[in-house]
C-alpha cells in the first residue's frame, strides 16, 4: 500500500493518542452511503459481527451524502467505508484529495438493476426509455416543438398503455440511484437534442406535482406504491425482490429485470455497485479488510450467495478475480484519487457497459 500523507499521519495519531473511551468507541466500523447498497451492507455487517468483530453500523444517507462524509477527512471522526450505487465522481475524488483522503480502495463488488416498479394490483406495463422520459421530463417534443410537458396519463403517450395518471416517486439529487436513472433512462430516452442540438434539459424533471421526491428511503417508496396502483417509483432490484408479493417491475425495452439479465447487462438499467474503503483506517479500525473480503466472497456473491439471494447480480469472472485480488492484497489495481479527480480510471477504456461512467 502507498505511504500515508502527512495529513493522514497526523489524523491517525489521533487514534493512538485519543482517550481510551474514544478508541473503544471506534473498534466498530462506520459505514455510510447508498440506500441501494444498504440491504447488502447490513447483511454483510451481520455476518462480520457473527465472526467475532463488532457489527458495523451503516447510515444510508445516499451515495452523494456518503461520498461527502467519506471524503471529509481521515481519523476517528470520519467514516471508514462508503457504499455507492454509482462510481465515485471526479469532483468527489477532488474533495477527497483536498481533505487528505488520498488512499482509497474502490471495490466494485456486484451488479444491480434499477427497476421501474408499481403495485402487483396494477396492469402490467411494457415501456421504452423514451416513454419514461416523456412521462417525467419538464419539457418534451410535441409536433416538432419543445414544450412544457402536457401529458397527464400514460395512454396519452402510448395509446396501448392504460389510462393511468402519471405520478412517479423519485430519489433525491444526493442519490446514486437517481444519478444512474438519469443517465440510463432520462438521457438515453431524451428526445430534446434532435430538436435543440443540445442535451440540456434531459434530466430536468417536471415540477407540476407528478414527480414526487421521496428522500433516501426506498422502503417508504414501496409503501407508497402499494397504496396507489397507478403510481410508479424506481429503486434497486433488491427492494423489488424483497417486495415481490406487493410490487411488479415494468418490462423496459422488452426486457424484464432478473439476476441473469442484470448480470449480462441485457437489462438496460443495469449498473455496478461499489464500496470504497479508507485505506488509512485499515489495521486501525478492526475488520475493514475482512468486511470487504466477505462481501466479494463466493459465499456472498456466488450462485447461491447470501447477497445473491437478496438481489445482487454477479459480475463477469475477470472482474470477480480483479476485485478479490484487490480485497486480498489491498492493491488498488490502478485506482488513484488524483487520477479520478482528472477523470482517469483504469477500466475507463476496458469496454465494459459501465466503463464510460467511471470517474466522470
Amino acid at each position: 500500500m502507498r505511504k500515508l500523507s502527512a495529513l493522514a499521519l497526523a489524523a491517525l495519531a489521533s487514534f493512538i493518542l485519543a482517550p481510551s473511551s474514544e478508541v473503544e468507541a471506534r473498534d466498530q466500523i462506520n459505514i455510510v452511503g447508498s440506500s441501494t447498497v444498504y440491504p447488502y451492507g447490513t447483511v454483510n455487517a451481520q455476518r462480520l459481527g457473527e465472526s467475532g468483530y463488532k457489527t458495523p453500523t451503516y447510515n444510508p444517507i445516499g451515495t452523494g451524502g456518503g461520498m461527502k462524509a467519506f471524503c471529509a477527512g481521515v481519523g476517528v471522526d470520519y467514516p471508514d467505508i462508503t457504499g455507492a450505487s454509482r462510481p465515485m465522481k471526479a469532483k468527489e475524488a477532488k474533495l477527497c484529495q483536498e481533505n487528505g483522503v488520498t488512499n482509497v480502495i474502490e471495490v466494485m463488488w456486484a451488479n444491480d438493476g434499477i427497476t421501474f416498479s408499481h403495485s402487483n394490483e396494477a396492469v402490467e406495463f411494457e415501456l421504452t426509455r423514451e416513454e419514461i422520459f416523456t412521462a417525467m421530463a419538464a419539457k418534451v417534443v410535441v409536433d416538432g416543438e419543445v414544450v412544457e410537458n402536457p401529458y397527464t396519463s400514460w395512454n396519452q403517450i402510448n395509446s396501448s398503455l392504460p389510462d393511468y395518471k402519471i405520478e412517479v416517486l423519485v430519489a433525491p439529487p444526493t442519490s446514486g440511484t437517481r444519478d444512474a436513472f438519469d443517465g440510463k433512462v432520462m438521457e438515453a430516452g431524451c428526445t430534446l437534442e434532435a430538436v435543440t442540438g443540445s442535451d440540456d434539459g434531459c434530466t430536468d424533471y417536471r415540477e407540476d406535482g407528478r414527480i414526487i421526491e421521496m428522500g433516501e428511503n426506498d422502503t417508504l417508496i414501496v409503501q407508497k406504491l402499494v397504496e396507489d396502483v397507478e403510481r410508479f417509483g424506481y429503486f434497486g432490484y433488491s427492494y423489488l425482490k424483497d417486495n415481490g408479493d406487493k410490487l411488479q417491475p415494468s418490462k423496459v425495452e422488452g426486457v424484464m429485470p432478473s439476476g441473469a439479465t442484470i448480470a449480462s447487462y441485457e437489462y438496460p438499467m443495469a449498473r455496478p455497485l461499489f464500496i470504497y474503503l479508507k485505506a488509512d483506517h485499515i489495521g486501525v479500525i478492526p475488520g475493514i479488510q475482512e468486511f470487504a473480503q466477505m462481501m466479494v466472497s463466493d459465499n456472498a456473491i456466488g450462485d447461491n450467495g447470501y447477497l445473491t439471494k437478496i438481489g445482487a447480480a454477479p459480475m463477469v469472472p475477470e472482474l470477480v478475480d480483479r476485485v478479490r485480488n484487490i480485497t486480498d492484497s489491498l492493491d488498488p489495481m490502478g485506482f488513484d484519487i488524483a487520477d479520478c479527480a482528472n477523470k482517469v480510471h483504469p477500466l475507463k477504456d476496458a469496454g465494459y457497459a459501465f466503463s464510460s461512467g467511471l470517474c466522470k
